[in-house]
């Protein structure tokens, strides 16, 4: 047995034994909203479960009571979707959500992308009941996915903040906004959940849950999933297995919470299209295989078919990740005015990006298996208080991590008679190109005090966060290509300050500012993934990226309408990028330089009205105009970039969704339009705007001689079979491609049926 099983046996085992030694009230399986924390959008300890955002019966678009923008979405939102669909791609609902994918689901990691008010994935923060789960990119440094973390159908809530997110939020990367997903917890009662869909591509999705219920205390569930599904064009499978666990103990003035994830996800990808090869190819072309030889002939120049390039497709590339994540968290009331709270967790991972490249040969054939090959192992603490005194609600707390981060990129050697076809972790390289050791130590430190006064009419937080994230970059292997050195992230006073005034019953403003910074990236894509030279001349003046936000709004709430409008504006600082220090010719490497700032305004709008029982009708409305405010020199080059419009940052979003619900029976129907999106950073390449529409339709029996309920549902995605482009940028942006040569893109799915059959003991 590995040393990273043990500690994460021994860490269940801990669990388990610490929830056996306890007496408990079992809480509930749906989001909870507490009084208390309503108004801060502060201090939520790994057993909270969703108490910032009022979760309405559809969505939450008036966050009542936040001196910031807050939405959030409910169980019952989640799961009315395609089971297995990750929330994210529900949550791009909401106003200013911008979510990208080419899968039905959104679960195919490298074509997944997310962005808030033109902030992309990798600036913004995600957590999980608390535990920080980095920035969810596909070579992650410092997290993992949430689909990854948690099945979607044991999630009891989402919520999102566009702006200043919580201040206790445990991210180092948190510039544009924040998601963070709560775990249901076990039911009270002894039951047995099981869920079966099948549907488009041989798609076959299996899930068991077993709850104890309370006993004398105790509450617990353990559960598990079995995803497969083929490619919706091309070849290869797309497999998931993962098992969930939770147990709760809470006493009169006590709570200890346990949780335990075991994913391993296997990914075949999809080809990566350029504008150029989508028109020769069309918009269903995809990798060769299984037809090993046409791409041995590509490989040695000889193509068919209309390919011209070998970088029209390759023979195959995949993602193979396994992930082992743990906490345990304590709250403690030690009187009726402190709390007490603490959460500890430990998350190992291991993963590889498989890519069989033309671009080097193996001793048979002109193709090699190229790997790049990543581990993780974190270990974090987060304690915390909260301290009632007079109309002062004081909260503190600290966040500490150690990441021990590992990269490598090697290449296996293929032979003519076994095209690689099996989903496995390679090992025994023959060829190490480079292996690089990042030890990241995280410290966060916040406090914030809210206070209401006029008999709660005025709320103020006011409060700040302190950030260090220092890395030490080791490389082992390829010092000629990769960098050693140690970089910091530092800001010592990070201010939070927001306003909400109750104008009248249903009526209220708000108000906030706020400061971030985003810790420098280590592993593949980081500063340290240039040579040395390159790195030392940088070092001395690269800054970390920062954000500076300001945001106020109305919301109204009322028995038919609920509805709000919010603007903003953000001040992004310190803008990272890969460029040429110097003229070509000087033959300095590229190495990550500060090229200026981004200047974000916008304004959403949100309204859920709600004419009769049973019928609602949902619009969310974004605009955003995300513009860099410098040029930049790229060696000798000037790139012209000021006044241009950021990439990936569609101006216009638009969502609506048309509900009804009567006797069991519930039918849906929503749409989403995304405008246009530029592929460079000088704006002469873009792919147009489009319009997506789902649908849904569910029946439930309840209280039946022989279940306690059994329910069928019918989902389908892009109803009218719209062809368009799912996700831009997977391969990463470039100043100027008016030709539209970068494989960067990736055709949306199809449109796709899946039917689900649930049936609960």
């Amino acid at each position: 047995m590995t040393t990273k099983t043990t500690l994460l046996a021994a860490s269940i085992l801990l669990c388990l034994h610490s929830g056996a030694t306890f007496a408990a009230e079992a809480s509930a399986d749906a989001v909870s909203a507490s009084s208390a924390a309503a108004d801060s959008g502060a201090a939520a300890t790994a057993a909270d479960t969703g108490r910032d955002a009022t979760t309405l019966d559809a969505v939450s678009v008036v966050g009542t009571g936040q001196t910031r923008q807050v939405q959030a979405l409910g169980r019952a939102e989640l799961q009315r979707e395609a089971a297995g669909t990750n929330p994210l791609k529900v949550m791009a609902k909401l106003p200013g959500v911008h979510f990208q994918s080419s899968d039905p689901w959104g679960n195919y990691e490298w074509s997944s992308k997310l962005s808030i008010r033109g902030f992309s994935q990798q600036q913004l923060g995600f957590t999980l009941d608390g535990v920080p789960l980095g920035d969810m990119s596909y070579g992650n440094h410092n997290g993992l996915h949430i689909g990854r973390a948690i099945s979607s159908e044991n999630l009891s809530g989402a919520e999102l903040s566009q702006g200043s997110g919580a201040i206790d939020t445990a991210s180092s990367g948190n510039l544009g906004g924040t998601l963070r997903f709560f775990s249901s917890d076990p039911s009270s009662e002894f039951g047995v959940r099981l869920a079966q869909t099948l549907g488009s591509d041989s798609t076959s999705r299996s899930f068991v849950r077993m709850d104890t219920g309370d006993r004398n205390g105790f509450s617990a569930y353990l559960s598990g999933v079995f995803h497969t599904t083929d490619k919706w064009k091309g070849d290869g499978p797309q497999r998931g297995t993962q098992f969930n666990g939770k147990f709760v103990y809470a006493g009169e003035d006590f709570k200890i919470t346990g949780y335990a994830d075991s994913s391993r996800r296997r990914e075949t990808d999809y080809a990566d299209l350029s504008l150029e090869s989508a028109k020769r190819l069309g918009m269903d072309w995809d990798n060769y295989a299984k037809d090993w030889q046409r791409a041995i002939d590509a490989a040695g120049g000889i193509f068919r078919g209309g390919v011209t390039s070998v970088d029209d497709a390759y023979y195959i590339a995949r993602g193979v990740r396994d992930d082992d994540l743990v906490y345990l968290s304590a709250e403690w009331n030690a009187s009726p005015d402190l709390t007490l709270a603490a959460t500890a967790y430990y998350h190992t991972n291991e993963g590889q990006g498989h890519w069989a490249t033309p671009y080097s040969t193996s001793p048979t054939v002109p193709l090699r298996l190229r790997t790049t090959e990543y581990d993780i192992e974190r270990t974090g603490i987060m304690p915390s208080l909260s301290w009632q005194l007079g109309n002062h609600r004081l909260q503190a707390g600290l966040w500490l991590e150690k990441n021990d981060h590992g990269v490598q990129r090697n290449f296996y050697d293929l032979k003519r008679t076994e095209p690689p076809n099996d989903i496995f972790f390679y090992r025994n390289p023959s060829e190490r190109v480079f292996r690089q050791r990042f030890d990241t130590d995280t410290r966060m430190y916040y406090v914030l005090d809210h206070m209401e006064f006029a008999d709660g009419r005025l709320a103020v937080d006011a409060g700040f966060k302190g950030l260090r994230v220092e890395t030490d970059g080791k490389t082992l292997i390829g010092g000629a290509s990769r960098a050693s050195g140690k970089l910091v992230s530092e800001d010592n006073f990070l201010p939070q300050i927001g306003a909400r005034w109750q104008l009248g019953e249903h009526e209220e403003i708000f108000g906030s500012y706020s400061e971030n910074l985003s810790a420098f990236r280590t592993g593949v894509n980081g500063p340290h993934s240039t040579s040395q030279a390159a790195f030392n001349a940088a070092v001395a003046t690269l800054e970390p990226e920062s954000s500076k936000t300001f945001e106020a709004g109305l919301r109204t709430s009322r028995e038919r309408i609920e509805a709000s409008v919010a603007v903003y504006r953000v001040n992004f600082e310190n803008r990272l990028l890969a460029i040429a220090r110097c003229a070509g010719i000087v033959g300095c490497a590229s190495s990550f330089a500060n090229v200026g700032d981004v200047d974000s305004r916008g304004a959403e709008v949100t309204v859920l009205w709600k004419p009769i029982a049973g019928l609602s009708w949902y619009h969310s409305l974004a605009f955003n105009d995300s513009q860099y405010e410098s040029d930049y020199l790229d060696g000798a080059t000037l790139v012209r970039t000021k006044g241009k419009q950021a990439v990936d940052a569609p101006k216009r979003l638009y969502a609506t969704e048309l509900r009804w619900e009567r006797d069991g029976l519930a039918l849906q129907l929503g749409a989403k339009y995304t405008d246009k999106r530029y592929l460079t950073y000088l704006n002469d390449s873009k792919v147009d705007g489009f319009w997506v529409v789902d649908a849904a339709a569910s029946y439930e029996w309840k209280e039946l001689s022989w279940a306690d309920a059994f329910k069928l549902q019918l989902n389908a995605t892009n109803l009218f079979d719209k062809e368009y482009f799912g996700s831009i940028g997977t391969n990463g942006f470039v100043a100027s491609d008016p030709k539209g040569l970068n494989y960067t893109l990736q055709s949306g799915a199809p449109r796709q049926v899946f039917v689900t059959a649930e049936v609960r003991f």
